[in-house]
């Protein structure tokens, strides 16, 4: 029987395929090779079936069995879904991005997105796209909803770290952050925290913008300073700013719920560093909720059977987690 509507028990995710030269579809076939998931969620992909036995060929997995559906909210339960994108055959040039594997990412998370608009799926996992494709298609997903202000948040069971600026040049980052911005994005985060991870009462360490912020002069003094003092005014429990180094080497971190860094390497790395393949990524802020896998779609290794499914499955993990956690608010 077809799932007329969503349940708690099973949230129907939307799955975006990514570059189909990447890794996208091997770590969506190792992922749902273990059937348990199925128990957990209704995945439904927005891809294409002959991209998809492609794959399952290639990687002997020939076992691995799928429902065709035409409209997310007739998904079948405990099945893999796919809705074709398109339905002529996709020339594949696995390790190459092209022209097409481009077009098809966009289109796939386009159909995705505007279903999870429409309230037919209950969240959007994005499979890796290329890093050209992903920074205007996150301002993309933004715009649909009408919010121009969201936050890209890394989490894992250790940490999770809020970027103030995407993947940017440091220049242009630099230039961007101000006092009325970092105070937007400590409200985005902090209502995030509540809202997505059921906290009362969330704990923000904002790291500064110069080396040694446990010292404040320049920014850290005149921008940072002035905004977690009136962010903590506005109810907003923000502390700092702290130096990376005082953050992190002394276990600081550890005793907030989340970390605010300033610019893409700041948070990053450390974040890489302590969660190796174990985190994913979300949008902190939108209505609808989407979620990715850390890592990009590795054309070095596109096609090779080496790929692991390990952040992509936490990205599903992370996914019905909020939406478990928005039922109960």
């Amino acid at each position: 029987m077809q799932n007329e509507t969503t349940s708690p028990t099973s949230p129907c995710i939307g799955i975006s395929h990514g570059d189909i030269n990447g890794i996208s579809y091997e770590i969506i076939l190792k992922a749902f090779a273990d059937t348990r998931l199925l128990t957990m969620l209704t995945p439904i992909l927005y891809g294409q079936s002959k991209v998809l036995s492609y794959y399952k060929k290639n990687f002997g997995m020939d076992e691995f069995n799928y429902s065709l559906t035409r409209d997310a909210r007739q998904a079948w339960k405990q099945k893999f879904n796919i809705i074709n994108i398109v339905e002529n055959e996709l020339k594949l040039t696995p390790g190459t991005p092209s022209e097409l594997s481009t077009e098809m990412s966009v289109l796939s998370l386009k159909q995705a997105v505007t279903d999870l608009k429409n309230g037919y799926l209950d969240a959007l996992v994005m499979a890796p796209d290329s890093r050209a494709v992903s920074i205007n298609l996150h301002g993309f997903i933004s715009s649909m909803f009408g919010h121009s202000d969201f936050v890209r948040m890394l989490v894992s069971d250790r940490m999770r770290i809020a970027l103030a600026t995407d993947d940017m040049p440091l220049s242009a980052a630099l230039q961007s952050i101000n006092k009325e911005m970092v105070m937007k994005k400590l409200k985005i985060v902090s209502q995030a925290l509540k809202t997505d991870f059921n906290l009362s009462s969330p704990k923000i360490a904002v790291m500064g913008i110069n080396p040694h912020a446990d010292e404040p002069q320049g920014e850290d003094k005149t921008i940072l300073m002035p905004a977690i003092a009136e962010a903590q005014q506005n109810g907003t429990m923000a502390f700092g700013p702290f130096s990376a180094s005082h953050l992190f080497t002394t276990g600081q971190w550890q005793k907030y719920d989340a970390i605010l860094a300033m610019t893409y390497e700041q948070g990053m790395l450390p974040f890489k560093i302590m969660s190796v393949e174990q985190g994913a990524f979300y949008l902190a802020g939108l209505p609808g909720i989407c979620t990715a896998p850390m890592h990009g779609p590795a054309f070095d290794i596109a096609n090779a059977k080496q790929a692991s499914p390990d952040s992509f499955r936490r990205a599903l993990y992370l996914a019905i987690d909020i939406v478990a956690n928005r039922m109960e608010k």
